[in-house]
Parts: C-alpha cells; structure tokens; sequence
C-alpha cells in the first residue's frame, strides 16, 4: 500500500508544495496567488461543478444512503467541535460555531476531487460530485444559522433567514451547481464549441486552485491555540471518516459511494473554514492554522484510509 502514497497522494501535495515554496521564495508574490485563487475558485471550478452536476445521472447519484452518512457525520462534528471548542477550551459560543464549523467543512473539492480520482479513476467520482452539490448549502446553511441564532440569541427571525440566504447565494460554487442542476433537469445540450471551451478550462481548475491554495498556506503559521487545532484536526481527518464508515456499513453503501464518501470525510478543513471566520472575525487563528497543519497531516491520514479501503 505504499506505492498509494506515491502514486495518489504524493503528487496532489507536490502540486501544493510547488506552490507553497515559491510563494515563500517571492517568485509569486500574494497578489498573484490571490489572483489566481479568484480565477479557479470564482470561475474554473464552478465551470468543472456545472459540467459535472449537468451531465450526472441524478437517479443513480443521489442516494439517500451516501447523503445520510456523510452528512449525518458531518453534522455530529460540527456539534463534537463546539462543544469541545465550548466546555473543553472555554471559548465562547461565538468562537466556538467557527470551531465547530471547522471540523464541520471537509475539502471535498480542492483534495477530495484529485485524490479519489487518481485513486479509483474518473468513473468512480459519482458520489463525490454527490456530495459536493450539497456542501457549501448544507455547510453554510448549519453554520450561518446556528452562528445567527446565537448573535441573535433567539430574536430577530426574518434578519436570520435573510443573512443564510444571502451568504448562500452569493457564493459561486453554489450557483454552479444550481445551473448545473436546470441544465440536467431541462436537458440542456451545449454546443460543442461551447463545451469545447469549458474543457479547456475545466482542465486548469485543480491544478490552478491546488497551486493556489498552496501560496496560501504561507500566510498562515501554527501558532498559538495548539490544543484547540489539534482537537479540529482529529475531528476532521479521524472522526469524521470513522463516523462515515460505521454509517455506510450499517446502510449497506455500494462500494464506489462508499469510498467516496469516507475518502471526502477525511480530507482536511476546506478553505471556506478560514472564510467563515473571517466574515464574523471569530477564531480566525484557529481556522487558519488548523487548514493548514491538517492539511500537511492529511498526506498520512488519506494514506491511511486509501490503506484501509483497500
């Protein structure tokens, strides 16, 4: 099971490390990669999710199984970390919803997509593009409104609704996936020299936001609230997985859903962790660091459990 390391895994994270490095060295310097974040993650990657969701078979995809153990782990994470964030580390609430949200946000696109597919082929990512579709709604949709209804302490109802909405439709990723939602349901055929374009950058998108978020990482250092990144990290890359196994186990998950779903489970906190606590200023040293130190730890633990399912 080495050879999965090097062959799935290693080249993912020299992908990252490559830009990392020259980042740190100047040859990129933060407005380059701030850029090119911009480009992948506001255009190239919702092209990839709007061609993926457009052409998926919606009846095979969408099994209630897949979506019920991802999510239902999902979900027991984000109220493991803000309790833990609450009781253990004695933040308050507001704090603690960023920390939960952290082990909440796994990185299904940017390490979930190009590790799985390396690893069982691009026919096997069926209940990856599954999941993803309800990632950032369901995601920010539970973040948003348990952090609302705490800042609102209960009050405040209609601002609450309207603040979830906002946050949700403003985020490009999500309006990719709803467009390529109509363009499934009203079987929309593109032109091929439309489709010939959108390939052409579809293919830039991983390799473009894997480089990206690399040159991103350097702005960020471990430091400080050491015990409270360490809890984020074995949430997300232990509990989270261990949790989708025992449910796709006990819901008899086929095998290709299966691995999707655990592989997803395991990745580290996606940089949208890092986004939602800047947009309330809230434990933003803690998604920082954690984003980072778990995913440098992700190369053992992705190996680990591409180890486990064999």
């Amino acid at each position: 099971m080495f050879q999965s390391l090097i062959d799935v895994i290693l080249p993912v994270f020299l992908v990252i490390g490559a830009g990392y490095s020259v980042t740190r060295a100047g040859f990129f310097n933060q407005s380059h990669i701030d850029g090119l974040m911009r480009f992948t993650q506001s255009f190239a990657i919702p092209c990839l999710l709007f061609r993926a969701i457009a052409s998926l078979d919606l009846q095979a995809s969408f099994d209630p199984r897949l979506l019920a153990s991802f999510y239902t782990g999902a979900a027991l994470c984000f109220i493991a970390g803000m309790a833990g964030a609450r009781l253990i580390f004695k933040r308050d609430w507001e704090d603690a919803v960023v920390i939960g949200f952290c082990c909440l946000f796994s990185n299904s696109v940017l390490l979930g997509l190009p590790i799985t597919e390396r690893a069982y082929g691009a026919d096997n990512l069926t209940g990856n593009y599954a999941i993803i579709a309800f990632h950032s709604p369901f995601c920010y949709g539970v973040g948003i409104t348990v952090m609302e209804v705490i800042r609102n302490r209960g009050n405040g109802g209609t601002k609450m609704v309207g603040s979830v909405l906002s946050a949700m439709f403003k985020n490009v990723l999500i309006l990719g996936i709803a467009l390529g939602f109509i363009a499934n349901l009203t079987g929309l055929v593109m032109p091929k020299v439309v489709d010939d374009a959108l390939d052409l950058v579809i293919r830039a998108a991983l390799p473009g936001a894997l480089f990206a978020l690399g040159g991103v990482l350097v702005q960020y250092r471990p430091e400080g609230d050491m015990r409270t990144i360490l809890y984020v990290c074995c949430i997300s890359l232990m509990v989270h997985p261990t949790l989708v196994w025992l449910f796709g186990k006990t819901l008899a998950l086929p095998q290709d859903l299966f691995r999707s779903a655990v592989l997803n489970a395991s990745m580290a906190p996606g940089f949208n962790a890092y986004i939602f606590a800047n947009m309330y200023g809230r434990a933003k040293r803690v998604a920082a660091s954690s984003v980072l130190m778990a995913t440098g730890a992700s190369i053992l633990s992705v190996w680990l459990w591409l180890t486990v399912l064999g």
